[in-house]
């Protein structure tokens, strides 16, 4: 089966919302970048793993839900997503939704996800 950047991202996007880390890993390079308007730029798959469990941790009940992924190129997608997400410490409720473009290397694995916030509350 040839790769598809908008199911790799479907099946990315599932491991985040059932915080399998391990099967999280498997989707990066070595080498990946994730950059988010809300936190900056991590580089490398072991850093960026650690953001997501450090985040996880204080949002352990996140929902997130794409309303679009769209193949950009042979080896890049697009997602439009909204998530709600209560702090374990504080209660405080977070809403956000957003866009997300993921560049895969030959070997369909990630290299850089850029993640742009619209709104958040």
């Amino acid at each position: 089966m040839p790769f598809s950047p908008v199911e790799t991202t479907r099946l990315y996007h599932a491991a985040i919302n059932a915080l399998d880390f391990e099967a999280l890993a498997g989707f990066f390079a070595i080498d990946a970048v994730y950059e988010s308007s809300g936190i900056g730029e991590i580089a490398g798959q072991e850093a960026i793993l650690d953001a997501f469990k450090v985040y996880f941790a204080s949002y352990p009940d996140q929902v997130a839900e794409d309303d679009l992924i769209e193949e950009l190129s042979p080896q890049s997608a697009r997602s439009v997503w909204r998530l709600v997400a209560t702090h374990r410490q504080t209660g405080e409720v977070s809403r956000r939704s957003g866009e997300e473009v993921i560049l895969f290397d030959a070997a369909g694995k990630i290299l850089r996800v850029t993640v742009q916030d619209r709104d958040a509350s």
